[in-house]
């Protein structure tokens, strides 16, 4: 569905707004961005607060990152080349979205990877989150740092710094950074409560199946999650941590060795309604499973 400059400058001002209103940010922090084709992207600016934009301040670059327009006293978001790793890196992504939810950013400061399959939904949309190296923002070096994972996944926590999520759209890249809050949140809260009890392997293979059965787009680490249960048995009550000692696997932090699903057509046209939708029948069909 064709958008104008204007519509997609509006997108990413409201996008901002609930970043920042979901308390994802703070003061000036963030930025994203859509790619229009190879030398066209527009980006948010640098020292502005997210939740405060207008559309004159989104800014217009190409390639490298340099302005296309001229745009008063707003310059791009430094932090735009790794913007660009994705999008060189992933075809299919259209838009890339960075901020510093708080409670996955406290696993990404901790060191832990959210790699541990709690939740039905999380599994079909979302998969692991891995944690990149540090980088300095700013500089190469978180480029460098996500690049091992941009085939795998659709969302990188960054080493004491904050969340990346992309997508084939602007509000499936925000959907992602919102479902990986979400995912650290319950993981959280299910170690206080005692520790988290990941779903067996074997259900998590039907979970695969369903995200395939719908056309859930993106990447995803989990085909091969557990060997035995990919090898014909259905019916494997491992959980995914099990597995891969058993395996001899290092770490489920390691999904991404192993063979990703394919990605899917981004549908079109995609809107906070077809995707509502889509959560929702999925999240039916799993209760129906569940319930079998």
């Amino acid at each position: 569905m064709f958008k104008s400059d204007y519509e997609i400058k509006k997108e990413l001002c409201e996008i901002g707004r609930r970043i920042y209103n979901d308390g994802f940010v703070a003061a000036n922090d963030g930025n994203f961005s859509v790619k229009i084709d190879d030398d066209t992207y527009y980006v948010t600016p640098t020292g502005v607060s997210k939740g405060f934009m207008t559309p004159e301040m989104i800014c217009k670059v190409d390639g490298q990152g340099k302005l296309k327009e001229s745009n008063g006293p707003w310059k791009p978001s430094s932090e735009f080349k790794m913007h660009l790793k994705v999008y060189q890196q992933r075809p299919d992504v259209k838009s890339v979205v960075h901020a510093h939810p708080p409670i996955a950013t406290a696993f990404a400061i901790a060191g832990i990877a959210l790699d541990k399959l709690i939740m039905p939904e999380a599994i079909i949309f979302l998969g692991a989150v891995p944690i990149a190296q540090y980088g300095t923002p700013s500089t190469m070096e978180i480029p460098e740092s996500i690049e091992p994972y941009l085939q795998d996944y659709d969302a990188v926590l960054l080493a004491n710094h904050g969340a990346l999520s992309f997508g084939c759209d602007l509000n499936t890249a925000f959907f992602r950074m919102e479902s990986t809050e979400f995912y650290a949140k319950l993981l959280m809260y299910a170690r206080l409560l005692g520790g988290e009890k990941e779903i067996p392997c074997g259900e998590v293979k039907k979970l695969v199946e369903l995200r395939k059965e719908f056309g859930v787009p993106g990447k995803h680490p989990m085909e091969k999650l557990c060997p035995g249960c990919y090898a014909g048995d259905d019916t494997c009550s491992m959980s995914p941590t099990e597995a891969n000692e058993k395996y001899g696997v290092e770490s489920s932090a390691a999904y991404h060795g192993f063979q990703p699903l394919p990605s899917q057509v981004c549908p079109t046209p995609s809107s906070n309604k077809d995707i509502e939708s889509l959560v929702a029948e999925v999240t039916k069909k799993v209760l129906e499973q569940m319930n079998k």
